[in-house]
């Protein structure tokens, strides 16, 4: 059987992914979400001429002075006449720089006796220096953040200072996540069989997608029984199901016939990828079913390829796709074959080294990763120095 490479997985994935319906919510509850529509300003900012640095507002042709100081504008407390010829006022920081000046005389270039200013410092002021021009950071009716883009805490403060208190966006997702097999005992249990395997792949699993705008149920451990797994299929309400575990080509693996018995549907299974070949996708109503690995590794590397990107795409995002990165080998590395090659490796001093051994079985290799390093299927030799590209790990 043709493997499917990984970039026309991704494709087939988010085109069979439905896109979520919207919702607007308070900028509160917007964080981590994607935008449904444009975020506009409906404000400038500054709203006016603005004061950068506390001192005299002053004319700048009125040069080198000396002033007689008329009054004082601060933040939210705007002086409110004119500044006429010879005249100043004490302005602060934020301050609305008064009709009539354009210039500010900063306080550590000015002397002040009562009401007379003068300069004291080596050097005038430059016209217009130290003034934030209205309009500056942007004008009523800009783009602010295009429909697509993550609502991160930066953007949350510009749609704010835009003028918005709420916005619209993707609603939260639905992510069901399973975890097939009989050896498999719960975190923290105990048993007399010393080949049972604590099962962390569902805790893994929600933990990737912490930071992720979804609503995580865990269905638990299901024993490899095709009645026992395709009711677990029958009875989730989420709009994505998550399993891990049973997607191979094994007597006990089950998810692919469970599925169909469930009344759903296989789109694609098996991917040119290392770790994670036996990833399986389909549909099952209106969710999307991801059959992962059970081995942790893949499973990681599979949530990071097609899990977290799904929930993005769903959720509406512009680019759902990890971002890639480049940095510089330490080492060299060997052609690859016709997998596309996901390396656990660290990074120090700017240089990027692979863990030594790659099993996909290995946990602690995965924990002490920092970046995976990606390796195109049929890749040539790389020496070290090479530039290589890869994906950041939290």
């Amino acid at each position: 059987m043709t493997l499917l490479p990984v970039a026309d997985a991704q494709a087939r994935l988010f085109a069979m992914a439905p896109r979520v319906a919207t919702e607007t919510v308070s900028l509160a509850q917007a964080a981590g979400r994607w935008t449904a529509a444009p975020v506009i300003a409906r404000r400038s900012q500054p709203a006016a001429d603005l004061s950068a640095m506390d001192g005299y507002a002053i004319r700048f042709a009125d040069l080198p002075g000396q002033w007689r100081v008329i009054g004082e504008s601060a933040a939210g407390r705007a002086f409110a006449g004119p500044v006429g010829p010879g005249e100043a006022a004490r302005v602060f920081t934020g301050a609305a720089m008064p009709t009539g000046t354009d210039s500010v005389l900063v306080q550590e270039e000015a002397a002040r006796d009562g009401d007379t200013l003068r300069l004291s410092g080596e050097g005038p002021p430059v016209l217009g220096k130290s003034v934030r021009r209205k309009g500056l950071d942007f004008n009523a009716g800009d783009t602010l953040i295009v429909a697509g883009e993550r609502l991160t805490p930066a953007r949350i403060a510009l749609a704010a200072t835009g003028g918005h208190g709420e916005l619209t966006v993707a609603r939260r997702l639905r992510v069901a996540i399973l975890a097939t097999g009989d050896e498999l005992i719960a975190p923290g249990a105990t048993s007399d069989d010393p080949l049972t395997l604590p099962e962390g792949n569902s805790a893994m699993l929600a933990a990737m997608l912490a930071d992720l705008p979804v609503d995580v149920e865990s269905l638990g451990i299901i024993p490899d029984r095709l009645d026992a797994l395709t009711a677990a299929f029958t009875g989730s309400q989420a709009d994505i199901v998550v399993t891990t575990g049973g997607a191979s080509v094994g007597d006990h693996d089950l998810v692919r016939p469970a599925l169909e018995v469930a009344g759903g549907a296989v789109n694609f299974w098996r991917i040119a990828i290392r770790p994670g070949k036996p990833m399986l996708a389909g549909t099952l109503g209106d969710a999307v079913v991801l059959g992962l690995p059970g081995n942790p590794v893949s499973a990681f590397v599979t949530a990071t390829l097609f899990l977290r990107p799904l929930i993005a795409a769903m959720a509406g995002a512009r680019h759902p796709l990890p971002r890639t990165l480049t940095a510089t080998l330490a080492e060299s590395l060997p052609a690859n074959d016709h997998r596309q090659d996901y390396l656990r490796a660290t990074i120090s001093n700017g240089r990027v080294a692979t863990a030594a051994i790659q099993d996909s079985s290995m946990l602690a290799t995965l924990a002490r990763a920092d970046c995976l390093i990606v390796r195109a299927s049929h890749a040539p030799a790389a020496q070290t120095g090479d530039t290589v590209e890869i994906i950041a790990l939290a």
